[in-house]
């Protein structure tokens, strides 16, 4: 599976998931401050789960009703980098076969995965 970070994703985070054998690509790295719709649809160009922190990724899907390779949403504020690291890790590994063209999202509370509409 092929991950494309945003850039307010926590580096801790793209490290992690890099070590676990994740090919992730980091927007910071790559071309920080582009808009969330090149960001979008440069996933969906390269067929990679979008992993971010910002919700306005939401808004794109559902309101503009954007095409989406899949979305997960770190919703993690107050935890360590450390901490989030290890819990969207455990997500993505648990639960990749389910996060193609759904939307996700990651809180303390849980998981809850939003698959497309048809």
């Amino acid at each position: 599976m092929n991950l494309l970070a945003d850039e307010g994703v926590d580096k801790q985070i793209v490290v992690r998931l890099r070590e676990e054998g994740y090919a992730v690509s980091y927007v910071a790295e790559m071309a920080p401050g582009i808009s969330d719709d090149i960001v979008l649809e440069l996933a969906n160009k390269e067929g990679s789960l979008l992993l971010t922190a910002d919700k306005d990724f939401g808004d794109l899907v559902f309101r503009l009703r954007r095409l989406s390779a899949g979305v997960v949403l770190v919703r993690l504020a107050g935890l360590a980098p450390d901490k989030k690291a290890a819990i969207v890790t455990s997500v993505i590994n648990k639960h990749s076969d389910e996060l193609a063209k759904a939307f996700t999202v990651i809180t303390p509370m849980g998981v809850r995965i939003r698959p497309s509409e048809k």
